[in-house]
């Protein structure tokens, strides 16, 4: 028998890689997946780096240049104002990009993880107290509620940010749009966090009684350190496929409500008042552009979070490990 004969056989590729790693590479096998990843980053990434890609600022007018077709010098054409399709597009995914992932952040990670992992674990009154709260919560349409909250404080949130600017010389807060961008995604965290507690709680609520949690706390594990580092990784491919749909329900909600006029205040470009300055024009008809332009942008990154969404949920689902 040779040595090539007797040399023991090579071991599995799909073996020697981690299960995120093969989770990876299923998901990049799928085009739907990896279409849908291409048009966020693209649309995020412009949006990221806006100062350095948009051609022309967000609020730069020309005026004998109005509603002009498509063309080398502006490629999605100007509006009513002269401004550049392509440019306002670039600087509104920025709006989008701050508002979706500071309420992912704050309302989605910060808020719906650790309410979940508080009423999933410690279970009694606890978790009667903090689904009582999700259910009064999720009794009221959540745009509603944004809708009466950005309403009733915005101008108080920036009459409080004039008085910070008078107080320490700061006179970019107002003018940077950070009040209108604070209270929308502020409200759309706190009425947002919901749905993600729900699911982190039916989780915990299987997990608790695992034989390692079990383990942990016979060893004299804190809560702190059981919920952190023993159930929370376990439930990283959840909140993986919950954060990705989040995104773009969020993205949504902002536009909504920018369209109604009470999120994301001009001069600050949005898709919302991109569509709400289209739509309010008297010949719309004969500029369907201004429509067409941030409508597309804001269907193709929603619909991709959402397709994404479904395909890591394929890709992660126990059968696929």
């Amino acid at each position: 028998m040779s040595i090539a004969d007797a040399a023991p056989a090579p071991i599995e590729a799909e073996t020697q890689h981690s299960p995120s790693f093969r989770a990876l590479r299923r998901l990049m096998r799928r085009p739907v997946a990896v279409v849908a990843i291409i048009i966020i980053v693209v649309i995020y990434g412009a949006g990221i780096l806006a100062p350095w890609v948009a051609p022309y600022g967000f609020n730069e007018a020309d005026f004998q240049d109005r509603f002009a077709a498509p063309s080398l010098e502006h490629p999605l054409g100007t509006d009513n104002l002269g401004r550049d399709l392509l440019s306002r597009s670039i600087w509104s995914a920025q709006t989008t990009v701050i508002v979706s992932l500071a309420a992912v952040v704050t309302g989605g990670l910060v808020l719906g993880v650790t309410a979940g992992l508080a009423a999933g674990y410690a279970g009694g009154r606890t978790d009667s107290i903090i689904m009582r709260a999700a259910d009064t919560f999720a009794s009221v349409p959540t745009i509603l509620l944004v809708l009466i909250i950005t309403a009733t404080l915005l101008p108080r949130v920036i009459d409080l940010a004039r008085d910070v600017e008078e107080l320490t010389g700061a006179d970019w807060i107002v003018s940077s749009g950070a009040p209108s961008y604070f209270l929308v995604f502020g409200a759309l965290a706190i009425f947002g966090w919901t749905g993600i507690a729900r699911v982190v709680r039916s989780q915990v609520l299987s997990l608790r009684q695992e034989p390692y949690v079990t383990a942990a706390r016979a060893s004299g594990a804190g809560t702190a350190r059981i919920l952190f580092v023993h159930l929370l990784p376990n439930l990283t491919n959840l909140l993986l496929v919950a954060f990705t749909l989040s995104f773009g329900a969020l993205a949504t909600a902002e536009v909504g409500l920018t369209f109604l006029g009470i999120g994301v205040q001009p001069p600050h470009p949005s898709f919302g008042l991109m569509i709400s300055e289209g739509v309010g024009l008297s010949n719309v008809r004969e500029h369907t552009m201004l429509i067409i332009v941030p409508g597309t942008f804001i269907v193709l990154l929603v619909m991709s979070f959402n397709l994404l969404g479904d395909q890591l949920t394929d890709v992660l689902s126990p059968r696929h490990r």
